[in-house]
């Protein structure tokens, strides 16, 4: 029952991580594979789940500090005590069949078990997707196994004054078995699966096309470093004009100088191809992308903010939360459109291109 609680909360948790991951994530994909890849993304966000729920399990639940209190047996270095457990504290008799099955129900053995199979997945991702062998796999395994172990020598990072779990060498060999049946049971399942290479061939062939969610990714990347550079120069450079020069630098003189790249798309593997007029449409299309999601909201915003000054409060409000709808629903409309026609209607009037570089640089490593 413990257990299937402490599954609970790491499920319960794991959409709050799953969030802060997510973006990271995403921008690591691109960068890489130039795509996003359904059966990656289902294995990366698994995977991430089942070390939340693993680590749960280790900690949880927690005690009272004032709970907590010395003990001396909570430190185990001898191998294979478990075996000893077992035949000691168990109904379990050789003699005796009828024994077996009651045996197998109680902490000592059942504990053991938990314990071997709660690394077997460990085994499994790290030989399907991680590509590792058995060597690695036990030694990864193994270290695993010690981080949890250390984790409750240390009685949880010294936040409990005395330990209130176990430190136990049986549980290192144990754990570390798990990963190697985990690696053994991969080997059996593995060819019903597509291979990583087949993952990554299908991303690759997905990211000829610069989909309306890389072009997102990459506008939210590129306003990320920017903002990211404008407040690292705020702290060496005292002018009102600081953001209207990052911004001339970043938008318009990096892209003219790398020939339609900013820092954003460049590691995003996205570079902005003008049919014609280079310099004069990306410096257009620049500062109208900047009035069109930002200067109009804003100046919206400021001329509510000045004509609501002499009215009530209530009325006030009422106003604000009519026009924040509005926003949000016209950056949604924006979003959709986005991402069901890849394209907008700015994209033909400045007469640009979204071009996917990443085929091309792979081709030049391969040279190399």
């Amino acid at each position: 029952m413990a257990y299937l609680t402490t599954i609970k909360t790491a499920i319960a948790i794991f959409p709050c991580l799953a969030l802060l991951f997510t973006l990271p994530f995403i921008i690591f994909q691109y960068h890489k594979y130039g795509s996003i890849n359904f059966f990656r993304a289902l294995i990366i966000y698994s995977f991430v789940l089942y070390l939340i729920t693993m680590y749960f399990l280790v900690i949880l639940p927690l005690p009272k500090i004032t709970e907590v209190v010395a003990c001396p047996r909570m430190i185990r270095l001898i191998p294979l005590t478990f075996i000893k457990d077992f035949l000691n504290e168990t109904s379990f008799v050789l003699g005796k069949p009828s024994t077996y099955i009651k045996a197998l129900l109680e902490p000592c053995f059942y504990t053991v078990v938990f314990n071997l199979f709660m690394t077997v997945p460990f085994g499994m991702y790290l030989r399907y997707y991680f590509k590792c062998n058995l060597k690695k796999t036990i030694i990864y395994s193994f270290f695993l196994s010690l981080f949890f172990e250390l984790t409750q020598l240390s009685r949880l990072y010294f936040i409990y004054p005395y330990q209130y779990r176990v430190f136990d060498v049986d549980d290192l060999i144990i754990n570390t078995l798990g990963g190697m049946i985990g690696y053994f049971v991969m080997g059996i399942i593995k060819p019903m699966l597509p291979t990583r290479e087949e993952i990554d061939k299908e991303s690759l062939r997905k990211s000829k096309v610069v989909s309306g969610l890389r072009r997102i990714i990459t506008f939210e990347f590129d306003c990320f470093l920017y903002l990211l550079i404008f407040i690292f120069l705020s702290i060496f450079i005292k002018t009102k004009k600081l953001f209207l020069i990052t911004f001339i630098i970043y938008y318009i003189l990096i892209p003219c100088i790398t020939k339609g790249y900013t820092l954003g798309s460049k590691f995003l593997n996205v570079r902005l191809e003008y049919l014609k007029n280079r310099l004069i449409n990306s410096t257009f299309r620049i500062v109208f992308l900047f009035c069109y999601y930002f200067l109009t909201p804003y100046t919206i915003f400021k001329i509510t903010f000045l004509s609501t000054r002499h009215i009530s409060t209530s009325l006030t409000i009422y106003v604000y939360l009519l026009i924040l709808i509005g926003v949000l629903i016209f950056y949604f409309i924006n979003v959709i459109v986005l991402l069901k026609n890849k394209t907008m209607f700015y994209d033909k009037y400045f007469k640009v291109l979204y071009i996917s570089t990443l085929e091309a640089q792979e081709k030049e490593e391969e040279k190399i």
